[in-house]
């Protein structure tokens, strides 16, 4: 049962530049580096293509066609922050548009996550302020119910808590728990430099059956070839 009513204005974020540092790695490399954990739901599809961030989570349960909570939200994000909104019931309607960009862009927001629809998606792409959605739409929300800001809440299927880092790109959008950033950021690199190495080997002509040693198990699988 979610807490209603409520707006938390004080919470833990991690270090800045780890959490900066994974924006870097990818959704793929860190979901992978956490043990193929993290991941939300593939529905949740960027509005902006080609953009690869990171941000602490600024969490915003909303309710069923009203979008009052992330005017109310705007006041506690920080430079660096993350929004990330999820509904009491699923609605595709369109929570957020242009005009609560600019707000958000002032306030230092890097981009929003949200398990509900928008709209105004041309003027978010001219703004260049990266979103991640359920739906896109035309249907606007009123502002009459409470929900909470800065609460744990599930948004595309997740847990996420206030201030766990939020990566996402146009592969996905993983939530890495506060707690985790930092040894999430030391295996995601080390997997970097691991790829690095084995995509040096493919481009000098090394075929994957080598590479990673899939002859064995193939013939054992029974695997023929025929001439």
């Amino acid at each position: 049962m979610y807490e209603l009513g409520v707006v938390y204005r004080h919470i833990p974020r991690p270090d800045r530049t780890a959490a900066d540092g994974l924006a870097t790695l990818g959704s793929a490399t860190v979901h992978e580096a956490m043990g193929r954990v993290g991941l939300l739901d593939p529905g949740l599809r960027p509005v902006l293509p080609s953009q690869q961030i990171s941000g602490t989570a600024v969490t915003v349960l909303l309710q069923p066609g009203d979008n009052w909570m992330l005017h109310v939200a705007a006041e506690q994000i920080l430079p660096g922050d993350m929004v990330v909104a999820a509904v009491t019931s699923p609605c595709s309607d369109g929570y957020f548009g242009d005009l609560l960009a600019t707000s958000f862009q002032a306030r230092g927001a890097r981009g929003l996550v949200i398990d509900a629809g928008v709209r105004d998606t041309y003027a978010l792409q001219e703004m260049g302020f990266p979103v991640w959605s359920r739906a896109v739409s035309s249907r606007g929300t009123i502002k009459a119910t409470l929900g909470s800001v800065n609460i744990p809440l599930v948004c595309g299927g997740m847990w996420v808590n206030p201030g766990d880092v939020i990566v996402a790109d146009d592969d996905g959008v993983v939530c890495v728990p506060s707690a985790m950033v930092a040894c999430t950021l030391e295996e995601a690199l080390e997997r970097e430099r691991m790829e690095d190495a084995k995509r040096a080997q493919l481009a000098a002509g090394v075929l994957g059956l080598d590479l990673y040693r899939m002859r064995d198990p193939l013939a054992k699988a029974g695997l023929r070839y025929i001439d």
